[in-house]
């Protein structure tokens, strides 16, 4: 006779107490920085380019090491004034590390994922100084489903008050207005519109791309189109782990994460973006070695 069983319902853990064992395990991992391994890579961003998909890929290789409690740590961005202990205390113990490697016969790579990383003013210098060797992995999607994204994103975070893409992107230019300058100016301070209501700024991914290239070398760079991962993610899974060095160990289970429901893009507002967008695309393909795949020169 077959018994069914019962799947027990997940009881919600409180924000509270979420936070006091959160706030436990900084201060534990601070207080054993020394002890910790660093990241040897970092997945950069764009932000809605299929960041967390490629994240959770990449968390079950078993020669990665994701972070303890985030899959962003957010420290060369907004947590730079924490200092360096604190940041090293969000990754696995070396000792962890050493088992890993004696059971694989290969060298663990911890990584972590922030993709505000490629579009703050500060975080690309700060990354380079502190991290020289570090490997960084950056995805870029068509901007303005991208664009369009972001917002339904921030939208429903409660992050952005004003439902309409189209009235949104009109407002972005007075919301940042003075922002980057103040930021530069002060790099203690953070911008609530720069870090969430760029919706047309972060889809220009030649400006960032080049300035990463500013500060480190093409060899440590690799540039992904989310297109090819989601329908065809074999290639760009051999692509990551020979950037990285890792053995092949069998390809990820691939899902999309994070997509919200959004209403449909007024056609002006998408002719509009995609005419904003024709001379970064341009520049983007040299960095991918072809055009785009949202581009209509693609093949």
């Amino acid at each position: 006779m077959i018994t069914a069983t019962r799947t027990p319902i997940p009881v919600p853990v409180p924000g509270a107490v979420k936070r006091i064992v959160h706030l436990g395990s900084r201060s534990y991992g601070r207080l054993t920085a020394g002890g910790r391994v660093l990241p040897s890579f970092l997945l950069c961003g764009g932000q809605r380019c299929g960041t967390t998909s490629l994240y959770r890929a990449l968390a079950g290789h078993p020669a990665i090491l994701k972070p303890i409690l985030h899959k962003g740590v957010h420290y060369f961005d907004t947590g730079y004034h924490h200092g360096h202990r604190w940041y090293r205390g969000h990754f696995p113990l070396q000792r962890t590390a050493d088992r890993l490697a004696d059971r694989l016969g290969v060298t663990p790579l911890a990584f972590e994922s922030s993709p505000y990383y490629l579009y703050h003013p500060h975080a690309i210098a700060r990354i380079a100084r502190d991290l020289p060797q570090i490997r960084v992995i950056v995805l870029v999607r068509d901007p303005v489903a991208r664009a369009h994204s972001h917002h339904a994103h921030e939208l429903a975070r409660g992050y952005e008050s004003e439902p309409s893409f189209g009235r949104a992107l009109a407002l972005e230019p007075a919301r940042l207005r003075g922002q980057a300058e103040r930021m530069h100016a002060d790099p203690g301070y953070r911008s609530f519109a720069h870090q969430h209501h760029t919706y047309r700024a972060r889809g220009e991914y030649a400006r960032y791309l080049d300035r990463l290239a500013a500060h480190l070398p093409p060899t440590q760079l690799l540039v992904l189109e989310s297109a090819h991962l989601f329908t065809n993610p074999q290639p760009v899974f051999d692509r990551v782990l020979a950037f990285l060095g890792l053995p092949h160990l069998g390809y990820p289970e691939l899902a999309r994460h994070n997509a919200r429901p959004r209403p449909p893009m007024p056609d002006r507002v998408r002719r509009d973006l995609t005419a904003h967008y024709q001379p970064f695309d341009a520049a983007l393909a040299g960095w991918l070695g072809h055009p785009p795949a949202w581009s209509p020169n693609q093949g």
